[in-house]
């Protein structure tokens, strides 16, 4: 099989994954052998590479969003067949999906929505998970008729499945940040009740006549945003955050008696914690978008997995320009 891969933890500015061939691995347990037809890429991708090096002669091998189809199955995977066209995000400590072959545990599959490309497919399970787990398993936001919740960053990837999400499971008047027209006008197509500025969101959002938001999932740069949090959560409220927020200061919530959750959609398959859910999720996400009520979130698609495409679409996410979701489509031979 091809992979990009590296061996030694390096910055954008000295991009050097390499193109090379290994041998196809072979499936046992529950694992899926998936040849991998398109990838989604991530702020997780880069965030590796800039920090992990391979071992024992060994390249790392990122991307943790797939499509593909199913060509073989461990003796214990009961629920895929050969031939089956899925979906799926992975697992943060094994080899990703910058490859035409891939091993994934069956319990973090679903099969792929049939009205949607591989392409499109691939740019859905790593932000679905991470907004699904975040609104209705960490804030329990299911059915919820409390008033507004905030999405900071609604136009990127786990914001735009956010949105989509809150908008079809509850009744909540949803605000999303935005800073450029066109993220603006994404995010409002997505259904977003009303969008706001990134940099003036506490006046705009009093400005609509709403004093306090009930929830907070801040998706993006969350220490800019810190004190405007504070100010804009309502007492009692709740903030979600996935992003890196080192050294900031929580106490400034206690006032309010604030939660704080985190999510990270890689902790289950780490810890081998509730796995069979994330397939369950994404079973259902596959449901809302062959029933029109969802979209697709792919709006850059790359065509062929080479150094050059995956050199470029980690500039688009370092520089935080894309809106939606960057994805990488494998020609019909694999490559």
């Amino acid at each position: 099989m091809k992979v990009l891969g590296y061996t030694q933890a390096h910055t954008l500015d000295a991009f050097n994954l390499q193109s090379t061939e290994l041998p196809d691995p072979i499936p046992t347990g529950r694992d899926l052998l998936v040849e991998v037809k398109a990838i989604g890429l991530n702020p997780i991708d880069y965030k590796i590479r800039s920090r992990r090096s391979g071992t024992d002669g060994q390249p790392v091998i990122l991307g943790w969003d797939a499509a593909g189809i199913v060509r073989a199955a461990g003796n214990e995977a009961a629920h895929f067949k050969v031939g089956d066209e899925v979906f799926y995000s992975g697992d943060l400590n094994r080899a990703g999906c910058y490859a035409t072959r891939q091993l994934v545990d069956e319990r973090l599959v679903a099969l792929k929505p049939k009205n949607l490309s591989f392409a499109e497919s691939a740019a859905l399970p790593l932000t679905s998970l991470t907004a699904y787990e975040m609104l209705f398993e960490k804030m329990r936001l299911m059915g919820a008729e409390r008033r507004a919740v905030l999405i900071i960053g609604g136009a990127g990837g786990v914001g735009s499945q956010a949105v989509q999400l809150l908008k079809l499971m509850t009744t909540m008047t949803v605000i999303a940040t935005a800073s450029r027209p066109e993220s603006k006008q994404w995010a409002a197509i997505l259904g977003a009740d009303h969008v706001v500025s990134h940099q003036n969101f506490v006046s705009d959002i009093r400005a609509l006549g709403i004093q306090f938001v009930d929830g907070i999932f801040s998706t993006t740069h969350s220490a800019q945003h810190w004190a405007n949090m504070a100010e804009i959560i309502a007492p009692f409220g709740e903030i979600g955050l996935i992003d890196d927020a080192d050294g900031l200061d929580i106490s400034i919530f206690k006032r309010k008696a604030v939660s704080l959750h985190w999510e990270l959609m890689f902790t289950k398959s780490m810890f081998g914690y509730r796995m069979e859910s994330q397939g369950k999720i994404l079973s259902e996400v596959k449901d809302l978008i062959e029933s029109g009520r969802m979209r697709a979130t792919a709006n850059r698609v790359l065509n062929g997995l080479t150094v050059e495409n995956l050199r470029a679409g980690h500039t688009m996410l370092e520089q935080h320009t894309n809106i939606g979701k960057v994805v990488v489509e494998l020609s019909s031979t694999g490559q």
